[in-house]
């Protein structure tokens, strides 16, 4: 399976940005479709973002469409998620995650990092 670290969380307010990054390593990155889930206190794991093994497909959620943007480096072997518009119901730890393709990493993801917390002030 493939080691996934996760950086880049932290407190801004209302209407900002932010931009997580997801580090791989253990197995060929560019093998896995990677993914973002999150979780708010009280609340269950829900599907944020995926992206394929080439980057050329992508998924979101609804709720942030048009204000997330999910890209991937290859090279690097990281996967982001550029946060902008950002509200107090972003708030939550988020995940990253792993699997051998988009339709795995957005339902049953086969590795998953240990999160990083986001928190949106009002």
């Amino acid at each position: 399976q493939v080691q996934l670290v996760e950086s880049g969380g932290g407190l801004v307010q209302a209407g900002g940005s932010l931009r997580l990054s997801c580090a791989a390593s253990g197995r060929t990155f560019s093998n896995y479709a990677m993914g973002w889930f999150r979780q708010a206190p009280g609340k269950e794991r829900e599907f944020v973002a995926a992206i394929s093994w080439s980057g050329y497909t992508t998924h979101y959620a609804d709720s942030v469409k048009g204000r997330f943007t999910i890209s991937r480096d290859n090279g690097k072997n990281t996967v982001y998620l550029q946060m902008n518009s950002l509200k107090p119901e972003d708030t939550a730890v988020y995940y990253c995650a792993a699997g051998d393709r988009i339709v795995v990493v957005t339902t049953t993801p086969t590795s998953w990092g240990q999160g990083t917390q986001v928190t949106v002030s009002s």
